[in-house]
């Protein structure tokens, strides 16, 4: 590894299969994108997970698997609500290892850029600092509850379901209150905790 002209930049200098490098050029021609870039791009995974010969693995050694987004929200969905919540902190959880392990735990903006390189939602920040999450990344409890951990780095409120809502007037006024809406867009989830300015 070389340095660049730039001092925040370095050069790096790989011999790779032939295969491999007909493949870059068909990913060249197919995204629209120079060599560099596409190389660059999948160097950037690094930050976040391990490409080792027969598996991928997350920072802190957890195996992974690849599956079509489609297919997860599927199963998201078909759980319940409860169910929904949990796997939603958990994922929150997981993506707050990733950048405890960098050294980067307090750093909203590196986490979103987690969630935005492993595919879970685009990073999109307004004018006004909300951060604004996809209604494609899952169904609502799912959502709720990742962004409550991932901001608050608190757990959701089990009880937050519909039918433990329905009919109690103090939980259903504590759910309002943890989870105020700011109606920033139709295609997002954003609440009053999303935002850039809490820390």
């Amino acid at each position: 590894m070389s340095r660049g002209t730039n001092s925040n930049s370095s050069v790096l200098t790989i011999r790779i299969d032939q295969d491999l490098n007909e493949h870059i050029e068909k990913l060249k021609s197919r995204l629209g994108m120079s060599k560099a870039d596409i190389i660059r791009n999948f160097l950037e995974l690094s930050k976040y997970l391990i490409k080792q010969k027969n598996s991928l693995k997350s920072l802190n050694d957890r195996d992974f698997i690849i599956v079509k987004r489609s297919y997860l929200r599927k199963l998201i969905e078909s759980s319940d609500e409860l169910e929904q919540i949990l796997l939603g902190d958990k994922l929150a959880r997981f993506v707050i290892d990733i950048a405890r392990i960098s050294g980067k735990v307090d750093d909203l903006n590196y986490k979103l850029d987690i969630c935005d390189n492993l595919g879970f939602f685009p990073k999109f920040i307004d004018e006004d600092n909300y951060v604004l999450v996809t209604k494609k990344f899952g169904p609502k409890k799912f959502v709720e509850a990742f962004l409550f951990r991932f901001f608050n780095n608190k757990e959701m409120d089990n009880n937050y379901t519909e039918e433990n809502t329905k009919g109690n007037k103090s939980l259903t006024q504590k759910y309002k209150n943890d989870f105020k809406v700011v109606q920033r867009s139709e295609s997002h989830f954003s609440y009053e905790f999303t935002t850039l300015n809490q820390n």
